[in-house]
């Protein structure tokens, strides 16, 4: 079946119920040129699971320039625990220069992190997914109330396919809850970053990330200053409903 031939809607229907290694090997039969989103927290069950079916999965990860130490070494942890080629992806660095020139290394405490976001991590996001036809995410309803609640298996993105193309998103993990992922992670021994050790949840960058208390869902911890209802980054904004 081609790209083009791809109904999501009813395929979301269909696979609602099925398991993300069910989801993972839809995904991976019908696309050749699709690639692995890992953020460097518990989404790493993706690549584990994509690598059992496809060794040679492609897989990036987002570098901010502005990750904890833990983060980088976890990355390379999985580089090399799976044998796997990671794509490292870099914003580009006069833009970073530009904004730091301008309001400095911790702007986003006083406006919002979405431009620092917008430059560190959807610049080299977008230019990626230029290249692939389907991606893979991690993420799941229970992540955020606020805007993942209503996220499908299989849709089409329409923030960053390419002009006049199709490109496909999964999230095979959509309907896994926490408790799911981190059964997953201890029965099959999969590395995962030391800060989860350390009361850290929900991981992004170092000044935008903070562990959470008893009781507090795992987005408190991302962006704390802002409004708790709408956290999301911009790499899935089509989760924010105007």
């Amino acid at each position: 079946m081609s790209s083009e031939l791809l109904n999501t809607v009813d395929l979301d229907a269909e696979l609602q119920q099925a398991s993300p290694q069910k989801i993972l090997e839809f995904a991976l039969s019908e696309f050749d040129n699709i690639v692995v989103s890992f953020s460097g927290a518990e989404d790493v069950v993706l690549v584990h699971m994509a690598h059992q079916i496809r060794p040679d999965i492609k897989v990036f990860v987002l570098d901010t320039g502005r990750l904890h130490a833990e983060t980088y070494r976890f990355i390379e942890r999985v580089r090399e625990h799976y044998k796997v080629d990671i794509d490292v992806l870099s914003p580009d660095g006069e833009a970073v220069r530009e904004l730091v020139r301008k309001k400095g290394l911790f702007s986003f405490y006083q406006d919002g992190h979405q431009e620092c976001c917008g430059i560190r991590k959807i610049g080299p996001l977008r230019k990626k997914l230029l290249e692939v036809d389907a991606w893979v995410t991690g993420q799941r309803k229970d992540q955020s109330p606020g805007t993942r609640n209503g996220i499908p298996v299989i849709q089409d993105d329409k923030l960053f396919a390419r002009p006049g193309d199709r490109l496909v998103k999964f999230n095979p993990l959509a309907n896994w809850s926490s408790q799911q992922v981190w059964d997953y992670i201890r029965a099959m021994e999969i590395p995962y970053n030391e800060l989860h050790d350390k009361g850290y949840v929900s991981i992004g960058c170092e000044p935008c990330t903070r562990p959470i208390g008893p009781g507090q869902h795992e987005r408190e911890g991302r962006w704390w200053w802002e409004e708790s209802t709408k956290k999301e980054c911009g790499l899935h904004a089509d989760n924010v409903k105007s």
